[in-house]
Formats: structure tokens, sequence, C-alpha cells
């Protein structure tokens, strides 16, 4: 049924497809008795599938990565379609429209999906006070935060400070966004110092604070193995708990696709990154041995693409792509998947 909500869908142009999904979901959330209904397709209330990471209890491994609901408009409704933890934003400290239409594109032939949405969001005050009304019992919260376009690098480190201070009373870990390919000079912010430097002033804060909140680093695909081992490095140097991997990527490599889609500027994401995000995965769990927890996302397509991530060495995963090509249907057979596994003494 799926594919067809899924044909449907893609009559539309990406972005009034995913603002037409949103309020397709928030409707039916209004409608009494159909968001339990939800809930009851889609969970699985198994205590096998919890995993603690980074002394957080997620109430099990499958998440929906940040950039699908960016200012935590619909936290809760998404949830009923079983994601174990859900990551807000990019926010940044303040609004922004982000960057020009068109600027999402779909590359149904290769699976995959191009966006150079560039951190479009209202900032992270009105975030953080929708987030004060999450439930009791909810998923785990994680707030992805970033820096806005018009502030230089040099001045990166208090764009992060201020989303921090702002989510802090609201979300259970933080992310610290530095590899988007959509904000121009970003990714400098990946090289040794001056990432050292943010991290650490991060995890500061974080240990400052009456009670701690994890902070995790994102990193991009295109990192060759010397930038992964700094970035191992740096995760053991300045303290913090762990990285997801990956963000999109800029390579175009293998794509079938229009050449008018292929061309677009932006980070691509879906199946054409699903080996090399397990890739990247693989070679951090081996170069860490075991030292710090790694979310996997990237290329999640199917339960078998997760259950790859997982014994690659990640702890999590988090949907996006996939998710939109699959559906919630993905969700539960990654659940499945995984709590077969669990009890096989896989993990």
């Amino acid at each position: 049924m799926y594919s067809v909500i899924v044909r449907i869908l893609f009559i539309l142009n990406a972005e009034e497809a995913h603002h037409f999904t949103f309020s397709c979901i928030r409707f039916m959330h209004r409608i009494p008795g159909l968001g339990n209904l939800l809930r009851k397709m889609f969970h699985i209330n198994d205590p096998a599938l919890r995993v603690q990471v980074a002394g957080i209890e997620f109430p099990n491994p499958v998440g929906l990565a940040a950039g699908f609901d960016k200012d935590a408009r619909l936290f809760s409704e998404l949830a009923s379609f079983g994601f174990g933890h859900i990551e807000i934003g990019t926010v940044t400290p303040m609004p922004q429209p982000g960057n020009d239409k068109p600027r999402l594109f779909r590359l149904v032939r290769d699976k995959a999906i191009i966006n150079r949405m560039g951190f479009n969001n209202q900032g992270a005050g009105p975030a953080a006070i929708r987030l004060r009304y999450r439930k009791a019992g909810g998923p785990v919260i994680g707030g992805n935060i970033g820096k806005n376009k018009v502030t230089p690098n040099e001045e990166a480190e208090q764009d992060y400070l201020k989303c921090f201070h702002n989510l802090y009373p609201v979300v259970d870990y933080f992310t610290v966004n530095v590899s988007s390919p959509n904000t121009p000079g970003l990714r400098a912010l990946q090289e040794k110092e001056p990432l050292t430097k943010l991290l650490s002033l991060l995890k500061q804060e974080a240990l400052r604070a009456p009670s701690y909140k994890p902070v995790f680093l994102k990193i991009a695909p295109d990192l060759t193995n010397e930038q992964l081992d700094e970035i191992v490095e740096i995760v053991l140097e300045t303290g913090i708990d762990g990285l997801i991997a990956t963000n999109t990527t800029i390579s175009r490599e293998g794509l079938t696709s229009d050449t008018s889609l292929v061309n677009q500027q932006g980070g691509l994401s879906g199946k054409p990154l699903t080996t090399r995000a397990t890739e990247v995965i693989r070679y951090i769990a081996e170069k860490n041995g075991k030292r710090f927890p790694i979310i996997a996302v990237g290329g999640i397509m199917t339960a078998d693409d997760a259950m790859e991530k997982f014994r690659a060495g990640a702890s999590l995963v988090q949907l996006y792509t996939g998710f939109i090509y699959g559906g919630p249907p993905l969700v539960k057979q990654i659940q499945k998947r995984y709590l077969a596994a669990r009890r096989a003494g896989e993990f």
C-alpha cells in the first residue's frame, strides 16, 4: 500500500510532497483513535529492543534522522510510526530561509535524493518552545545544531553554544553538524584545530549543566581514512560521546539518473551511499575499539542495510531517505530483524 502512496506523492515536487505529507500526518493524528491505531500497527513493544547508548535508554534502535522534522513540529506524531528516537533540526540560533528553491530533488532511478536546503529553520528558540510540550514516555529526542549561514567560521562556536543553551532543557542529546555540504565553508570546521576547540567547548558546557546531555558529532562520508583517524583522535581527546556516520555525500559516482538531476548541487543521500556509509562505520569501529558508540545513517533502504550497519559496529540506526522511499513499514521491518538477531545472540 505504501508503494501506491509513494507514486501519488512523487507526482508533486519533492519539497511540496514533504509539506503535504506533514499536513497529512498531522491531520491523521487529529482523528480520535487513529494515532493509537498507528502505534499498534508499527510499534513492537519488546524489552529486548531496548538499547543503552551514552547513558540513554532507547526504546528501540531505529531513529529518524535530522532534516525531516527540522523545527520540532511533528515529533510526537512521527513517533507513532515506531521510531525509538527522533533527531530534530538542524537548527541554527537565528531563523533562516535556506537556499533558493528548487533545492530538493528525487533521483528515483537511483533511489536517492539530492538536497541543498541550507539549514532552513525557524531558529533554536521556537523549536525549544515546541519541545517543552513533550509527553512522558515518548521517543528519545536529539537536537541537531549548526551555525547560521551569515556567521563566519571564526564565530561559529557562539552559534553552537546558543543552540546548546536553547535546547538543553528539552532534548536528550546533541548532534554537532559540521558536515553538511550546503552551508558555504561549514565543512572546514571538520579540520582538527577548529573541531577540537568546538567539541571541547560543548563538552565542558555539557559537564557544567545540572544533568549531563551526551554530545555526538555528525561526520561526512567524503573523509579520507587519514581524516577519519583524526576524527577518532578528536573524539577521544575531547571526550564527546560518539559519532553519527554519515551525512550526505558530494560524490556522484555510479548514478544512473538523468544528467539534469545528477548535476544538481547539494548533498546526495539514499541507496548510492549505502556501501560508503558502512565502510566508514566499520573503519571507525575497528579504529576506536568500541570505546565510543556510532549511530549509523546513510543508505539504509532495507532491513538488510540496517543489519549491515549493526554488524559493522553501529549501536543505533537512523532513517531519512529510506523512510521516504520505504515508509513506516521499513521501521518495523528493521525492528523485527534486529529482534531476531538479538535473540540469536548476534548482538
